[in-house]
């Protein structure tokens, strides 16, 4: 799913009404059908809302919320505001509409009036959507503050207020905190960065079938990896198969007191379909790798710590989960740069090694795929103030070194070496715990290995993540749920997979 820009939402509205054809107020009909589709059919306990309505288009989303919901039987106060500022042309024809029923409260709101409203009543917030881009004036943010403060379930239309659709806001913007956004038909880049998404509460798209045409033609460099583009990538196993087809993974990494990294990394490997998976790594992690992982072979590269880092030319290699820094490790590490060309994944304490010395970050091979957590990256490529800084120099870097960066977050993103970025939507908290990231390692290593390209293997390894992360919260809880419980989610992600292939068929 494409992520438009808030002036391109805008022209793709205007494509749609010039080309289907249909009138801006029946459009705004169909937002509005929408919304209240979701909130009649996920609301049903609660009946009374308050709903307030700026004078622009979200508030004539908002005005036309109002009417249906009342039809429907909900228990409807409309709040609009006492500025002298007109209505759009749309939003006064959808307040004439409500108006135009009896049984249903429109006041004007102050934010010095007390608003008590019972636990039941549910807030909608439509006073200002993507079209805002300044901070709120003084009345608003003050009664934004005011609803901010009562614990309300507090739904926002399109976007919550005094939330910018493309940028970081300023540190001291006063934006409304919903626990439900429905947007329409895309997400807004602001939704998927830590500083801003903590506003939106869950967000739902919308589909109110906007121009196909437009969102086939018009360019963008950010994505949503959805499903639709997982199963245009996804390819199931062959019947006349054999493990030869399938690549051979190698592990690289482990070091004493470290071994669990690399046991999670060729596990992950295992279950994510490599046709051989090799654990390099130092012989005091061989018993524990062969009892744990007896599927992977077992290849010596030092004592304690990593000495040799030798690997057939037909390995794809994933380094650097429980590597360990020792000064040893480190030439040997850097010395296999320096002689292979084949592209790598560097995760971990490879990442630290080539983070000593920015001549380091030359012998990285070209379209390898990087896998930097942020004080990893920040430690690669310096600080940046915010996410959005920090994506901005991550598209520059990918660029200038030509290699994919997996940027994780919350809400990780894949970042190409033409600078496209996509943002993955799976996953939860339940994976901020140690090990995550080496499962992540083994996967990208193993889809390598089987031959998808790199830039299908970012994005199919980190949706897989975070899928199996999903299923393994459901039955363990975040708080309680492994690692080793997210690799044993794999199996039924791929039966997810293989069953919408065959209905494809």
């Amino acid at each position: 799913m494409k992520i438009f820009t808030a002036e391109q939402i805008r022209s793709w509205d205007q494509f749609t009404i010039s080309h289907e054809p249909v009138s801006s107020i029946q459009l705004m009909e169909r937002a509005a059908m929408a919304a209240a589709h979701w909130i009649s059919e996920h609301c049903k306990n609660h009946k009374k809302l308050a709903i307030f309505c700026g004078n622009g288009n979200n508030g004539g989303d908002g005005l036309a919320v109002a009417r249906i919901l009342y039809l429907k039987g909900f228990d409807i106060d409309v709040f609009i505001s006492d500025s002298k500022r007109k209505f759009s042309e749309e939003a006064a024809v959808n307040l004439k509409r409500l108006r135009d029923l009896s049984g249903i409260s429109v006041r004007k709101f102050a934010h010095n009036e007390p608003y008590h409203f019972d636990d039941k009543t549910i807030i909608v917030d439509a006073l200002f959507g993507t079209g805002l881009s300044r901070p709120l004036e003084e009345n608003y943010s003050m009664l934004v503050e005011q609803l901010n403060a009562k614990k309300n379930i507090k739904i926002s239309i399109d976007i919550p207020s005094g939330l910018s659709a493309d940028e970081m806001s300023d540190h001291n913007a006063v934006i409304l905190k919903a626990d439900y956004t429905l947007t329409f038909q895309c997400w807004k880049r602001t939704f998927l960065h830590p500083e801003t998404g903590r506003y939106t509460g869950k967000v739902e798209v919308l589909d109110i079938d906007l121009s196909q045409v437009y969102a086939d033609t018009t360019g963008t460099g950010y994505s949503v990896i959805d499903d639709q583009l997982i199963e245009s990538i996804f390819i199931p196993r062959q019947e006349f198969s054999h493990k030869g087809t399938y690549g051979k993974a190698a592990i690289i990494g482990g070091s004493y007191g470290k071994v669990g990294a690399a046991v999670l990394a060729a596990k992950s490997a295992l279950r994510s379909g490599a046709g051989l998976t090799f654990a390099l790594a130092p012989e005091c992690g061989y018993e524990i790798l062969q009892t744990s992982c007896p599927e992977a072979m077992f290849i010596k590269g030092g004592e304690q710590f990593m000495l040799n880092f030798d690997v057939d030319s037909d390995f794809t290699c994933g380094i650097g989960p429980g590597l360990g820094t020792h000064p040893e490790t480190e030439k040997g590490f850097l010395r296999f740069l320096k002689n292979y060309s084949q592209p790598l994944i560097l995760d971990a304490d490879a990442l630290n090694i080539i983070s000593k010395d920015p001549e380091n970050l030359k012998l990285i091979p070209k379209k390898s795929i990087m896998t930097p957590h942020p004080k990893e990256f920040e430690r690669l490529f310096g600080n940046t103030d915010n996410s959005f800084k920090r994506l901005a120099l991550a598209r520059e870097k990918a660029k200038e070194l030509d290699i994919y960066i997996v940027l994780k977050d919350h809400h990780t993103q894949v970042i190409t070496p033409q600078g496209n970025v996509f943002y993955n939507i799976t996953g939860n908290a339940g994976l901020a715990k140690g090990g995550s990231g080496d499962i992540l390692t083994g996967i990208l290593t193993s889809l390598l290995a089987q031959k998808y390209s790199e830039e299908q293997t970012c994005i199919l390894g980190v949706w897989l993540h975070g899928r199996a992360a999903d299923i393994a919260s459901e039955k363990h809880s975040k708080e309680s749920m492994l690692p080793t419980d997210v690799i044993d989610a794999f199996g039924a992600v791929f039966e997810e997979l293989n069953r919408k292939a065959e209905k494809n068929l």
